[in-house]
């Protein structure tokens, strides 16, 4: 018996050793910098870092956000941006969907979101990134390709893919110039496919395009892109959605295209060729004497195709032109503008073919004096009232 109460104290001795140990290691622990954080901590003066998978962040309406560094949205992960929320940037910053990823921007006519820059000048942040898994044809069908800037992957074979929803958003001040082959637009869309959904975004005083989209499917609506000093609207790569209700408008003494439209510079035949279809578009450009050498409302190269209806152009001194063999082939059929109206127009059709000759079209475009464009032909539409600056 004197010897079991002997082991049962020996026993108690060790055990409250053995519980003692742990706890000094524990402090120690606790003192090693070398702790591992877990997941994305929102933090309104500094949003910035990676939305890990499995996370939901919400920015509330209302606010006002810092954007102080890269803000990721990583494959598995959402970022909800609610109705009235600022989002100013501090420095060189962008905002970026991974394939896999989810925005949902939910803004209204009486609040838009408005994601801008605390310097009020072009060229001041990066813009919005989204990158999906669409088809693009700048690699092989299936295969991905990175992201000019962010160096994100995109591209694929889901034309029905879903990076979210965007509606009633306005992307100031961005463009921001990495190197001279790297450079932000307001609204990339690299791959995104038709699942998603884009309408009543305006992209205003940025440093170079407005929107661009690399391939993909999805449509865009209620578009507006003003005074950004590169194209209003570009696209390459495939894309193949549609469009409706677009206005650009361009100011600030720069800018150059209102549309600059590619299918593939390297490969003008890849497939899937670019052929969006639009209807209601305005675009309307700095004047005739304007002194750019990219003084045209429309420029349709590189084999892209495209359909085109109810189309309003004043202020460029060309209004289309088409270059190379590729585009010209596709006249009357898969490349045609139907009800277009001219405004001030010097030159409303040219075109030259891959030697660079000028050559004649037909069944390019037909005209009808009565097309109004978006909405009101050189004057901002009603649509555009409420949510919009610069018109």
């Amino acid at each position: 018996m004197k010897k079991q109460v002997r082991n049962l104290l020996a026993l108690s001795l060790l055990t409250v050793v053995l519980v003692a140990a742990p706890s000094c290691s524990s402090d120690d622990n606790n003192s090693n910098d070398n702790t591992p954080e877990t997941g994305f901590v929102l933090n309104p003066n500094q949003l910035e870092g990676d939305i890990e998978a499995g996370q939901a962040i919400v920015l509330k309406n209302d606010k006002t956000y810092t954007l102080t560094g890269d803000l990721i949205v990583k494959n598995g992960a959402t970022l909800t941006i609610e109705a009235g929320t600022i989002i100013e940037a501090s420095g060189i910053a962008y905002i970026a969907v991974e394939q896999g990823g989810k925005i949902y921007v939910d803004g209204t006519e009486d609040k838009p979101v408005v994601m801008t820059s605390n310097l009020k000048a072009p060229g001041s942040w990066g813009g919005l990134v989204i990158c999906g898994k669409a088809p693009i044809n700048k690699v092989k069908p299936g295969e991905t390709a990175l992201a000019e800037v962010s160096e994100l992957a995109y591209g694929g074979t889901d034309v029905n893919d879903d990076s979210g929803s965007i509606r009633y958003l306005r992307i100031e001040y961005s463009g921001y110039a990495y190197n001279s082959e790297k450079e932000f637009n307001g609204l990339s869309l690299f791959g995104v496919g038709n699942g998603t959904t884009i309408e009543y975004v305006q992209v205003h005083a940025g440093s170079d395009d407005g929107f661009e989209w690399f391939g993909g499917t999805v449509d865009a609506n209620y578009l507006v892109s003003t005074s950004n000093e590169d194209d209003q609207f570009d696209w390459t790569e495939g894309w193949n959605g549609k469009g409706s209700n677009w206005y650009a408008k361009e100011g600030l003494g720069k800018g150059n295209r209102g549309i600059e439209a590619d299918n593939n510079a390297q490969n003008r035949a890849a497939t899937p060729t670019s052929a969006p279809t639009i209807s209601n578009l305005t675009l309307v450009g700095l004047g005739v004497d304007n002194a750019g050498s990219e003084n045209q409302a429309m420029k349709l190269r590189e084999g892209t195709h495209g359909i085109f209806d109810n189309v309003y152009i004043t202020g460029f001194k060309t209004g289309i032109d088409v270059q190379h063999d590729e585009t010209l082939a596709a006249v009357g059929t898969g490349l045609k503008l139907t009800n277009v109206a001219f405004g001030d127009v010097t030159t409303p059709v040219a075109a030259k073919n891959t030697a660079g000759d000028k050559v004649e079209v037909e069944g390019l475009i037909t005209e009808n004096a009565a097309s109004k464009g978006a909405g009101a032909g050189a004057e901002a539409p009603a649509w555009t009232k409420g949510w919009t600056v610069g018109l």
